[in-house]
């Protein structure tokens, strides 16, 4: 199973529920990785999105702890073992954590490979990622060149869990 987030320097995701940052080449890097796959995201994540409505073009898994809670055109699931069982439909490759905080939390460890877009700033924020540098389990296996959009400074990193 894949991660994949966009954190600053001090592993950062988000503030007042937004995103940090938004980076064209980073967003296009999200849909080039995820169309045509299985996305598994939180309920507060959704509402982020345009009208809350599920992304386009992928099969999304909402996890609500929330017995009452449906979406149109997604799949909602209550727990973790709800949503491992369901995930079992589908190739683990094709399968993308993609957000909130607690559900990278509950997710990483199921995770082998995280996709992580790291930008050289530190922002303010209040909800995080897990810092994947501390974690003996992983270790970077790709990186891209240093990108910028305007003065914001960010490359793209593969970590994955070490065998």
């Amino acid at each position: 199973m894949n991660i994949i987030v966009a954190a600053d320097e001090n592993w950062a995701i988000g503030n007042k529920d937004k995103l940090l940052v938004s980076i064209p080449n980073d967003q296009k890097h999200f849909r080039e990785e995820t169309t045509g796959k299985v996305v598994v995201l939180g309920r507060k994540t959704l509402q982020t999105f345009p009208q809350g409505q599920p992304l386009k073009n992928r099969t999304n898994i909402i996890l609500s702890r929330d017995k009452n809670y449906e979406v149109k055109d997604a799949t909602v699931v209550h727990s973790v073992e709800e949503l491992l069982e369901e995930l079992k439909k589908f190739d683990t490759e094709d399968v993308y954590i993609i957000g909130g905080e607690s559900i990278y939390r509950q997710m990483l460890p199921y995770c082998d490979v995280a996709h992580v877009t790291k930008i050289d700033h530190k922002y303010e924020a209040d909800t995080y990622f897990p810092n994947l540098d501390n974690d003996p389990e992983w270790e970077i296996t790709a990186d891209s060149d240093e990108q910028t959009y305007f003065d914001i400074a960010y490359t793209f990193l593969k970590y994955q869990r070490k065998k």
